[in-house]
């Protein structure tokens, strides 16, 4: 019953807390990695990750190492009415092998990507806080939050293609900008 009453009284506050926001301003999520990782610049760099002769090694890796892993279970499914306990046990080794190199492989990967998405995060963080005060202020923002701590939102909240929208146009202007002649 105490639970109860304490899940009502968070209810009421949280919807409370609503009403007072959206008399202030406008209630927004925004998914910031998502907004980041969907812009030109980051997709550009991505494809160039993807291009690098180690990375296209590795993902040609992964996949043989899958079409192996996947052959080994086909014939692991076929023969193992017919095969040994020895047999049965030598070809789960096998697959189990298989199956380390094939998470080895994935995770260098996903490691590339990762240190590529942490860059960009980290070299965008400035302009993407430039976007959002922008935002905030241009669309009556009262309130902000974070994608992934909110536990639902229709998409009419969302904030996050603007930013990338945003986001976009600076990296265009900067790169029409003429540069800026030297000083003797």
């Amino acid at each position: 019953m105490l639970k109860y009453l304490c899940v009502l009284f968070t209810c009421l506050g949280l919807a409370l807390a609503a009403s007072l926001v959206s008399a202030q301003g406008r209630i927004a999520v925004v998914d910031l990695e998502g907004a980041i990782i969907q812009t030109d610049e980051s997709q550009r760099r991505l494809s160039a990750l993807r291009s690098q002769e180690d990375y296209v090694a590795d993902k040609s890796e992964l996949d043989r190492l899958q079409a192996e892993r996947e052959e080994l279970i086909k014939e692991l499914q076929n023969e193992l009415a017919v095969m040994s306990p020895e047999q049965q046990q030598a070809a789960r080794k096998r697959l189990a092998n298989k199956n380390a190199d094939l998470e080895h492989v994935l995770r260098k990967l996903q490691q590339s990507e990762q240190e590529l998405g942490q860059a960009l995060l980290q070299e965008m963080t400035p302009k993407v806080q430039e976007v959002l005060r922008e935002l905030i202020q241009s669309e009556g923002i009262g309130l902000l939050l974070q994608r992934n701590a909110v536990v639902h939102a229709d998409n009419g909240y969302s904030i996050t293609a603007k930013v990338t929208d945003k986001l976009n146009q600076q990296a265009v202007s900067a790169s029409a900008a003429p540069a800026t002649p030297a000083t003797p």
